[in-house]
């Protein structure tokens, strides 16, 4: 019995170390070519546009405390007397691609950069003598990423800042599996309001030079489980069964003849 156990084990972890011999560097590696790779710079396509549902903080300030006050929700006293933060109440843009501002009235700020933003409130209070010098802030409260698939921690991720790589959201869901499809991930975004796909292969350097190297709130990554994997995880779950099969009749039929042969004594 115990020569059937070790045997059984010893085929187990022969067929783990097939499987794992099965996956050459080729299908795991990122960025293969990068040593024949001409690196450009990246225009700043990266920076991402305000959407529907998207939730800002916007912060105004200026010299005088008293004057800045209609102009933002919440204010809290900071160590030069300005406008401090709104934690907590974000403005939220409307199905109309909207903001209401207190003393600016009702914005559009659909598919406007954050920059573009800061530049219209600033003109606008500026401008129309309400604040002098102010100080505009604008900010992303819901910048998120989801990573699904052949990833360690697939799930929806707040990413920390505006500029955020593709390997960057993957990083924060613990990289690639050894199962995962390198040159098969599916980017998908929303551009003016039609859902889009963007097919990324891992393994080569041109992904450094795309623009969808960084990613846009809300984008999701799709991670593939290769079609070699499957393969193997389908094969080796078969033969793992049909060698479990056999090995069960085998005991069984050796229980059988020790319980029914006679002992000599």
């Amino acid at each position: 019995m115990k020569l059937i156990s070790k045997f059984k084990w010893m085929l187990l972890l022969a067929i783990g170390a097939f499987a794992v011999s099965c996956t050459s560097s080729k299908e795991i590696l990122y960025f293969q070519d990068i040593d024949q790779t001409q690196m450009k710079k990246i225009e700043e396509q990266y920076e991402p546009v305000i959407m529907k549902d998207d939730k800002l903080q916007i912060l105004i300030s200026g010299p005088d405390k008293s004057v800045v006050t209609p102009y933002n929700f919440t204010l809290s006293d900071n160590l030069y007397g300005s406008a401090g933060s709104q934690s907590g109440v974000p403005y939220l843009v409307d199905s109309d691609g909207c903001i209401d501002m207190p003393g600016l009235g009702r914005l559009k700020v659909e598919g406007m950069r954050r920059v573009d933003l800061v530049n219209k409130i600033t003109d606008m209070l500026r401008d129309g003598g309400l604040i002098k010098d102010p100080v505009v802030s604008v900010s992303f409260m819901n910048y998120k990423v989801t990573v699904l698939g052949e990833v360690r921690n697939p799930g929806t991720y707040v990413m920390d800042s505006e500029r955020n790589t593709i390997l960057q959201a993957l990083g924060k869901a613990g990289d690639l599996l050894l199962t995962a499809k390198r040159d098969d991930i599916i980017l998908i975004r929303d551009v003016d309001g039609k859902q889009t796909h963007i097919k990324i292969d891992l393994t080569k350097s041109d992904i450094l030079n795309s623009p969808y190297f960084y990613l846009h709130q809300n984008d999701v990554i799709y991670v593939p489980q290769s079609a070699t994997r499957v393969m193997q995880g389908t094969a080796a779950l078969s033969l793992w069964s049909t060698v479990l099969s056999s090995i069960t009749t085998l005991i069984t039929i050796i229980t059988f003849f020790i319980r029914v042969t006679p002992s000599n004594g």
